[in-house]
């Protein structure tokens, strides 16, 4: 049987798998579902539909499964679905979807969320993630595997951070930031290839270098001491004609060239189904 505190309240049809703990001053909701081997520590609210898998971790004064902070939002019955082995720190908070977006927020699995984050409607995240304290996502942003963001940083609404990216600390992402790349400042702007991370993940010397010659392509110089060709389309064609080959570099072209031609440099936006021009007064 689940181990609850006397202290816990568990709403009537909450589900709740046989080895899961709920904590001294828990709330549980009557639509919340949780997976083999959870533990709410303590002073944790799961509310809304929210389903979360096994093995997670949800520290002291996280709420999650609240309703979103979207003045367009009419009580809709959208979601919030955890992956399993997540650890969830103090203070953390994330929202359900809502029917502007696919209906619901996800987190993956394996992910680190440290204290007093915001993840908010509509956001998805995959996994082996690591967002740092304080961070603050807006609705509908992506994080993509393994991408890791600095503590006190912020991310706009509907931008995507690619996979294997790392935002640094303090900075503010207003545009879609490209995988396997270090960013930083406000506006966040690429700086250098990730090169910790992908060695960290095993990349091999021929990996790193072909897509450091892709990000001095396009970002930065080339090896002669010429500028680079920034993000034209001379620059994205030419590594498609000379490494079409090579998957992490296409990854890296086909994402910049999805940003570029959309909204203010934010894929996502493309998407949005309402209008920005139609937020209700409050």
């Amino acid at each position: 049987m689940p181990t609850i505190h006397p202290t816990a309240i568990v709403e009537p049809g909450a589900e709740l798998a046989e080895s899961v703990e709920i904590g001294p001053f828990c709330h549980v909701g009557p639509k919340v579902r949780l997976g083999e081997g959870t533990r709410l520590v303590g002073h944790v609210s799961v509310m809304g539909r929210t389903t979360v898998g096994a093995g997670n971790v949800i520290w002291p004064g996280a709420v999650l499964g609240g309703d979103p902070q979207d003045l367009k939002f009419k009580g809709e019955d959208s979601q919030l679905i955890v992956g399993d082995h997540n650890d969830i720190r103090e203070c953390v908070t994330v929202h359900k979807g809502t029917d502007n977006d696919q209906g619901f927020t996800r987190i993956g699995s394996h992910n680190l969320i440290m204290c007093y984050t915001h993840i908010g409607h509509d956001c998805v995240l995959h996994d082996h993630i690591v967002i740092a304290n304080n961070v603050q996502l807006a609705g509908h942003v992506l994080m993509e595997d393994h991408a890791n963001i600095g503590g006190s940083s912020a991310a706009h609404h509907f931008c995507t951070i690619g996979k294997f990216a790392y935002v640094a600390g303090l900075s503010g992402v207003t545009f879609d930031v490209p995988p396997f790349t270090f960013v930083h400042g406000y506006p966040a702007c690429p700086r250098k290839l990730n090169t910790t991370l992908l060695t960290r993940h095993h990349f091999s010397d021929e990996r790193v270098e072909a897509l450091k010659k892709a990000f001095r392509m396009i970002y930065g110089r080339q090896g002669n001491g010429e500028a680079g060709v920034g993000k034209s389309h001379e620059a994205l064609a030419q590594l498609e004609a000379e490494m079409s080959d090579n998957a992490d570099v296409m990854d890296l072209v086909q994402f910049v060239r999805r940003s570029g031609q959309s909204v203010h440099g934010r894929y996502r936006e493309s998407l949005r189904r309402d209008s920005v021009f139609q937020n209700p007064v409050r």
